[in-house]
């Protein structure tokens, strides 16, 4: 497989200042580039609030993360060949994992353990290889076979269950500091209903700020390490180390950033009009290597992101250029220390409240694949299919089998996609239920909106 490369450039849009009723600027063009630039700090923005989440409640350095998202987003671009507009931020997918292996708790009074946190990154790593390996198989075999592993009931039940799982991680930090959590939670739900356009879309960002001001008030915030970081510096980079033990907690996360990046392909193919399905394996390539990049370097592994399509539908700019522009922004920001510090100083109470409703949201966004989907639960299969795999994680049953160990998350996800094709070949063998005639898959992950999104928006984006 090629590796393509952006040195064509971009063409310009028109007159490069305006763009007509119905247009859009395709992945292939641009704006002005100071008009460009303000669309790339726009997707800086956009992406920033959630990946920051990340390194904050696992402990990884936030600098570092910044870091790596932002050499995974060239990357990503440069694999797709600028086809494919995207920004990979932090995955949410991973958290779980990285948690059970690090024990971190954010706010829990003690320091990262650094020696199981390089543990976490070689499961991190063999996570991105595992998931780039399957986009090889994409490129070469197509993607049907996806959607035949995972129809909408398993796809839904498997992200479902990766946000249930987190719920008691949230509720670590929301106990330490409830009346900040709760006015953190309030702030990102009044914001979200209150405004409309780019400020809705950033509601956890501005969440979480109202939450800081919060902590600071009462007193709950440490400054202290703020004046003792320089101005410029390199991120703090920590190299790697692999326990095959741990392999069974990481490795199942794969199946959601498969559907991730499935159906951000699909998403941005409804709304500019191009058929992206021969750019799916390349995708699938290209987070895997950046996910496995990042976790030989000390960041959180990558994903496409939602919040940035949904910059895009209100500007209707695909253009490829911006997204390499809030490249370098965030590469940036990485540089920076004491602005690496500075978020590393929000409390937990903070975290927890932004935890709470993105956890949920995770989950919800599950629910709504079955929605979107029409999952027909009076089928018994799709019933038990999601019961017994939710049960599993929320519940985070752990099995310890050839010096291998599996929680909930890699346990409810083989649950899932086991139950699922082994009930209704008994059901097709016995004819005992009626097989549900469902859509294919238009799968939607942690950070990835859905088919529904993208035809809801597609509207908008055109005009």
């Amino acid at each position: 497989m090629s590796v393509p490369s952006l040195s064509r450039g971009w063409r310009l849009h028109a007159d490069g200042r305006s763009i007509a009723p119905g247009e859009v600027v395709a992945p292939g063009e641009r704006l002005t580039w100071p008009r460009t630039i303000g669309i790339g700090v726009q997707h800086v923005v956009a992406m920033f609030g959630a990946t920051f989440l990340v390194p904050l409640l696992t402990g990884f350095d936030p600098a570092t993360t910044l870091f790596f998202t932002g050499v995974g987003t060239l990357l990503f671009l440069a694999i797709t060949s600028g086809r494919l507009p995207s920004y990979l931020g932090s995955s949410f997918a991973l958290l779980a994992p990285i948690g059970a292996v690090t024990g971190y708790v954010a706010g829990g009074g003690g320091p990262l353990d650094e020696a199981r946190a390089s543990l976490a990154q070689g499961g991190i790593i063999a996570a991105g290889l595992a998931l780039a390996l399957v986009g090889v198989v994409v490129h070469v075999a197509g993607a049907g076979w996806i959607d035949r592993l995972m129809p909408p009931v398993v796809t839904g039940a498997i992200v479902s269950l990766i946000g249930f799982n987190l719920a008691p991680a949230a509720w670590n930090n929301v106990k330490t500091a409830p009346v900040t959590a709760v006015i953190t939670i309030a702030a990102v739900l009044l914001i979200t209903v209150l405004f409309k356009g780019i400020i809705g879309r950033l509601a956890i960002l501005l969440g979480v700020v109202v939450g800081y001001v919060t902590a600071c008030v009462r007193g709950e915030v440490d400054f202290s390490a703020i004046s003792q970081a320089g101005w410029v510096g390199a991120p703090t980079f920590r190299a790697p180390a692999f326990d095959i033990s741990l392999l069974g907690l990481f490795v199942p996360v794969v199946l959601v950033l498969i559907a991730e990046n499935v159906g951000h392909v699909k998403s941005v193919a409804a709304m500019t009009g191009e058929n992206l399905d021969d750019v799916t394996g390349r995708a699938l390539l290209a987070d895997g290597l950046s996910t496995a990049l990042a976790g030989a370097g000390g960041g959180s592994g990558t994903t496409t992101y939602a919040e940035n399509i949904g910059v895009m539908a209100a500007t209707r700019v695909y253009s490829t250029a911006a997204y390499v522009v809030a490249a370098l922004t965030a590469l940036g920001l990485s540089m920076l220390p004491k602005f690496g510090q500075v978020v590393a100083t929000i409390p937990p109470g903070v975290l927890g409240g932004a935890a709470t409703v993105l956890y949920g949201m995770i989950g919800m966004l599950g629910v709504r694949i079955w929605v979107q989907n029409k999952v027909d639960f009076s089928d018994p299969v799709n019933l038990n299919t999601a019961a017994v795999a939710m049960v599993v994680a929320i519940a985070d049953y752990t099995l310890v089998a050839g010096g291998m160990t599996f929680s909930g998350i890699a346990l409810g996800s083989a649950a899932a996609i086991g139950i699922y094709h082994l009930m209704r070949w008994i059901s097709r063998l016995r004819g005992t239920t009626l097989e549900q005639a469902s859509p294919a898959s238009a799968p939607a992950g942690t950070e990835l909106e859905g088919t529904a999104y993208a035809k809801r928006h597609k509207a908008s984006a055109q005009g």
